[in-house]
């Protein structure tokens, strides 16, 4: 009776959240957590740096040009006296906008169109012969044309930083949906024949439900995963974009334009080149190790080995 009452009068203890599963087994990941520390440290000293720093990004002083490391300035300056920590801080607080909001673009479109496709069985096929078609063109050619096309008119109507800014964006987002909607559209054509998506289906539960409910829930584990991989794939795109003098004006730093100005100036000042190309790799390389480790924790099959 006492072991009775004992076992009775014991506290109820509430099931343990999944997600404290998910990141036992991320952190049991190395790369990932290294990685999750050091794109951590990138964003706080380009978002939390320039309200600490000095120096204006913008600031131009010609007495100062062309001068190497010092405590004034600790990566030195530039062909026009401005200093390059502020202008690093700067062009990553834009490399990172543009790659954050690329990535929800690129994501939105990627979730729509393979869940589309892989719940309703009529237009699976035209949407898949038109990813199919957008993974056929050369992206990079593509890119080229749409900066061209749309920088005047993007230019006219947000002003040139804005216009800029969606342009590019756009551009990158709407390139590079389509790994995205081919592996949600894998996992809708899975998940629709499970028991109780069967379930709701025959009790009369509108497909917009039963897709808001059990369908997208269930697909959101590789969706974060293509995410942290489209910030990579955005970053290097849009450096690549303001390497090729097609992306933002000369005057407005990103980590891509960094580098193609530094160029010229290689031999004097290698630093103003390899710094912000060393600051593209971290960045690509902790984000891949990071959804390195979401694909590990997020898949049941080998979370807690």
């Amino acid at each position: 009776m006492t072991d009775r009452a004992t076992d009775t009068a014991a506290p109820f203890r509430p099931p343990r959240n999944q997600w404290w599963d998910v990141w036992d087994q991320f952190k049991i990941h190395r790369g990932a957590l290294a990685g999750m520390v050091v794109f951590v440290a990138i964003v706080l000293f380009c978002v939390v740096g320039p309200w600490l720093w000095i120096h204006d990004a913008g600031f131009i002083d010609i007495r100062a040009r062309n001068q190497g490391m010092s405590w004034s300035h600790p990566l030195g300056t530039d062909q026009l006296g401005r200093d390059m920590l502020a202008r690093m801080m700067m062009g990553g607080r834009v490399s990172l906008a543009v790659g954050l909001a690329a990535m929800v673009l690129s994501v939105l479109m990627g979730t729509l169109i393979g869940v589309l496709a892989g719940y309703f069985r009529r237009i699976d096929g035209p949407l898949m012969r038109m990813t199919d078609l957008f993974l056929a063109l050369p992206l990079l050619p593509l890119l080229l044309v749409m900066s061209m096309l749309l920088r005047e008119r993007l230019s006219t109507l947000f002003g040139i930083e804005m216009g800029m800014f969606v342009m590019i964006v756009t551009a990158i987002g709407v390139t590079s949906w389509m790994q995205t909607a081919r592996i949600v559209r894998g996992d809708v054509l899975a998940l629709k024949e499970r028991e109780y998506v069967l379930a709701a289906r025959s009790i009369g539960t509108p497909p917009r439900r039963v897709i808001g409910r059990h369908v997208l829930p269930n697909v959101l584990s590789p969706v974060m995963v293509s995410a942290t991989l489209m910030i990579a794939t955005a970053i290097i795109t849009e450096s690549a974009l303001s390497f090729l003098g097609l992306g933002f004006p000369p005057d407005f730093p990103t980590w891509g334009r960094l580098v193609s100005d530094g160029i010229d100036y290689l031999q004097q000042h290698p630093s103003r080149a390899i710094l912000p190309g060393l600051f593209i790799s971290l960045t690509v390389l902790s984000v891949n190790y990071i959804g390195d480790g979401l694909r590990d924790a997020l898949d049941p099959r080998i979370r807690g080995r």
